[in-house]
């Protein structure tokens, strides 16, 4: 096959399933925008582009590894006990009020460890992805360049991306709630954001992003908590 990514032939099929899946999902924005004036109308709309987009990508993903689970927030399916996709549909909350950040993470974990993840806009086409071992790199406009985290250090200079946590553990000046955990972390990784910090989130929807993070020099911390930096800032104690 053609590789459309610098990366294995895995990932570039993986790549593949998300593009067929975000043309959908690109209609879909476009629907939900009319549905502005009933809420809940527009809820059950993207619960239902949600559970389309786990089947959809799925009938790609057997031709990857065909023995493979799936885990996602609302499904789990048992596979072969080695590898496993993880997928979600993350910022689904901005989907709803037709706003464009959101982002398809998925991942392939072997024996519980990820070893391919992407993170996928899809109105903006821009994708965050990474193999184990290999560096972590952004796709955009048929070019792909390696990201790295940023340097950033001093507390009055940190942009932190927030989701619901309690207090500023970091002592971050200036903070951002997004809405996509899966995006944040991937500007974390390209330096975009210097840190993220979030109540815990489904593993689904964080797992393509940890591995994207780590392979850029980041580093995160999930507990009760989740707390994701570039790698150089101090943690507070």
């Amino acid at each position: 096959m053609d590789l459309l990514i610098k990366g294995s032939p895995e990932l570039n099929k993986m790549f593949m399933a998300l593009q067929r899946t975000a043309t959908g999902l690109r209609h879909d924005f476009g629907e939900v925008e009319n549905l502005q004036q009933s809420l809940r109308g527009a809820r059950d709309f993207v619960h239902r582009a949600a559970a389309r987009i786990e089947e959809e990508i799925l009938s790609d993903l057997s031709l990857v590894r065909p023995s493979a689970g799936l885990l996602t927030p609302n499904v789990v399916r048992n596979g072969d006990g080695r590898d496993e996709f993880v997928l979600a549909l993350s910022g689904a909350a901005n989907f709803v009020r037709g706003n464009p950040r959101f982002a398809i993470s998925l991942a392939l974990r072997t024996n519980d460890e990820t070893k391919i993840a992407l993170v996928y806009s899809p109105i903006d086409e821009c994708l965050y992805y990474a193999e184990s071992g290999s560096g972590a790199f952004v796709y955009s406009a048929f070019h792909s360049e390696r990201v790295r985290t940023s340097n950033i250090v001093e507390e009055s200079d940190l942009t932190v991306a927030y989701n619901g946590i309690a207090g500023n553990p970091l002592n971050a000046a200036n903070i951002r709630a997004t809405g996509c955990p899966a995006m944040d972390l991937a500007w974390v990784a390209a330096g975009k954001f210097d840190a993220f910090m979030s109540t815990n989130l489904d593993f689904a929807e964080i797992a393509a992003g940890d591995l994207i993070l780590r392979e850029a020099g980041g580093k995160i911390e999930i507990g009760a908590d989740i707390i994701a930096t570039n790698g150089k800032i101090a943690m507070n104690e």
